[in-house]
């Protein structure tokens, strides 16, 4: 036990997590309160609903600023002693943004009616919805720019301090609108939330140095334009693919098995996406740098095996524990309405634990600049989750939903086992690169 502790307390991987711990478990407590205030005043059926407008929020949000933001990290972070070069990179990506977020409020505004019934059927009325998140989105585009410049900067700090205060603020709309206007409520909070932490972000920017100058209209740059190019072409696939699939298949499930077997399936993925948010972090903070870094096949294969020990048997601990105690999670984080969530469980934590352990590996891809490869395997998983789900859902009803998350990571992982074969399972001599 004593060698245990030991390991936990100096190995540099569990050191990261603590970095982002608060704003983790701040984003988690708000994400059980809301979903707590979602079951006792909406019910299951709401939850459905907004499920769906979270994935699309999710996949807008994208597009308005173009998957640029992680990108745009990076080059500020690379050019922020060269006033020229970050000028460039700065004038590049709000113009781009600018326009982009422009054409999509626009598109969302007077299409309203139109993203509404894909979004709740025609069955529901909540185009306002759409037209307030038109209104907002600006706001939202403005909030991620002004991130990326304080993250390439490293102000990891006012970072952590806005997100935190940004989560409880948006916590309390959300709350209050709930309790007032119950799912119309829900939903504006939902449009509004991530807006309105700009106002915060503009709070902590104000007094900082100064970027408008940098910003010109005369400094777009093309090759700027090609460096962001492969970040906006990998976010378009994982950040708007995926979610617009899930909508597809909740619908799928409302269609074919009821809207409250979709609100059932959407309060097993927030559950998920709790407990993942912990393990997405650590791949931002440690795995993506260090591999970035990693020269040689046999320091792949040797970084991977670390994670792995270090990582996994944690992790594949709590998925355990989780399973054990999922009768009292649901209750606490619903309701005794939500309770056939339990039988849900299972295939959804086979699916996260395969899920992570394909992810730490196919972080290489971005590490590596491997885009095309990691585009590729992306669509392909979107592919299998798709015609999967609809042949189980057909099959076994809502339950087919968390198996075909199991299959298709499952086959996800043999992909990028493959793809990786020599790195991973070969006699690797002492000079050999990746």
């Amino acid at each position: 036990m004593k060698r245990l502790l030991k390991y936990i307390n100096t190995n540099v991987l569990f050191k990261v997590v603590h970095l982002n711990t608060a704003t983790i478990l701040t984003k988690i407590v708000a994400g059980i309160l809301t979903s707590k205030a979602i079951a006792i005043f909406i019910g299951v059926e709401g939850m459905a609903l907004i499920g769906n407008l979270k994935n699309f929020l999710t996949a807008i949000h994208s597009i308005a600023i173009l998957g640029f933001y992680n990108g745009l990290v990076k080059y500020i972070a690379e050019f922020k002693e060269n006033a020229v070069e970050l000028s460039k990179t700065l004038s590049t990506a709000y113009y781009l943004g600018f326009f982009s977020t422009l054409l999509v409020s626009f598109l969302c505004y007077y299409n309203a009616q139109a993203v509404n019934d894909f979004l709740f059927s025609e069955n529901y009325n909540y185009a306002y919805v759409i037209r307030v998140l038109a209104l907002a989105l600006p706001f939202y585009s403005l909030n991620m720019f002004s991130f990326s410049i304080m993250n390439g900067f490293s102000k990891y700090k006012i970072l952590l301090i806005i997100s935190i205060i940004g989560q409880i603020l948006g916590l309390l709309i959300t709350l209050v609108l709930i309790y007032q206007n119950k799912i119309d409520g829900a939903l504006v909070a939902a449009v509004i939330a991530p807006s309105l932490i700009f106002l915060i972000t503009l709070v902590g920017i104000v007094n900082r140095k100064n970027f408008v100058s940098y910003v010109k209209i005369s400094n777009v740059d093309g090759e700027i334009l090609k460096k962001l190019g492969p970040f906006t072409a990998v976010a378009l696939v994982t950040v708007v693919a995926l979610p617009l699939i899930s909508i597809v298949i909740r619908n799928y499930i409302i269609d074919h098995s009821g809207i409250k077997d979709a609100g059932y399936w959407e309060a097993m993925n927030r559950i998920s996406d709790y407990y993942l948010m912990f393990v997405s972090s650590l791949m931002t903070l440690y795995i993506l740098p260090k591999f970035s870094n990693i020269e040689s096949k046999k320091e792949f294969k040797s970084e991977i095996l670390n994670v792995y020990k270090a990582i996994i048997p944690v992790f594949a601990l709590s998925l355990l524990l989780i399973y054990l105690l999922r009768p009292f999670i649901v209750k606490v984080v619903f309701s005794e309405a939500f309770q056939p969530v339990e039988q849900l469980f299972g295939w959804q934590l086979l699916g996260d634990f395969v899920k992570v352990i394909s992810i730490v590996i196919a972080y290489q891809f971005i590490a590596k600049k491997m885009f095309v490869h990691f585009i590729i395997i992306e669509l392909f998983l979107v592919v299998v989750l798709y015609f999967s789900s609809i042949y189980l859902i057909d099959g076994v009803g809502v339950k087919g939903a968390v198996i075909a998350h199991f299959v298709s990571y499952l086959m996800y992982f043999g992909i990028v086992l493959l793809i990786f074969n020599s790195s991973i399972f070969s006699v690797i001599p002492q000079d050999d690169k990746t």
